[in-house]
């Protein structure tokens, strides 16, 4: 396993996942329920940094490895999963177990088809797309604004919007694991005929 600043970066976005869990458990006595949400917000907007720095620096420094292109999205995937149980918990976002359901079941088709497709030799034909950056971005926008819950800078009200950005999320989540699918078709139907 290799070992330098861009891996030892995404190292601490995973060791930040339970502290973005684990501060909405500690007593109301000693953190209160709004301080919790900035506590968190904090936190994931932190480790949600650390995914763009731990990328533009191994491109810069040119180290790039395939140990850290296969941890850094296992890391953006536990961040958003252990996030999302933290809303479907603590906050009452409308229909926010059928979201959660639909990021995470897509998460895993795709890291499944992702894994049979390099099977096969065909891993290039279900590279990340534009569609699934959007869906990214989209996701770390309004999680941290559902788990602020509250009104920012006296104007947004970090609830409403971050509820319609992760509607939003969740339909580029659908939209991108069919593209994904729709790429892979072809093959798949060639494979299922040489069984």
């Amino acid at each position: 396993m290799p070992l330098n600043i861009p891996i030892l970066l995404t190292w601490l976005r995973v060791a930040m996942i339970p502290l973005i869990v684990g501060v909405f458990y500690l007593p109301d006595l000693w953190l209160s329920p709004f301080n919790k949400g900035v506590a968190s917000t904090t936190i994931f907007i932190g480790a949600a940094f650390t995914d763009w720095l731990d990328g533009f620096l191994a491109r810069r420094w040119n180290e790039t490895s395939a140990f850290g292109a296969f941890l850094d999205p296992v890391a953006d995937k536990l961040m958003v999963a252990g996030a999302l149980l933290v809303l479907i918990e603590f906050r009452s976002v409308d229909y926010i177990s059928i979201i959660a359901f639909i990021i995470i079941g897509r998460e895993i088709t795709i890291s499944a088809l992702r894994e049979w497709m390099a099977q096969i030799g065909a891993s290039k034909s279900v590279a990340v797309s534009s569609i699934g950056k959007i869906k990214t971005t989209a996701q770390m926008v309004a999680i941290p604004m559902l788990l602020y819950d509250g009104i920012l800078f006296k104007r947004i009200d970090t609830h409403y919007w971050g509820q319609w950005l992760l509607w939003i999320a969740a339909a580029l989540t659908l939209w991108s694991m069919f593209y994904y699918l729709r790429k892979a078709w072809p093959l798949m139907k060639v494979n299922a005929k040489l069984r």
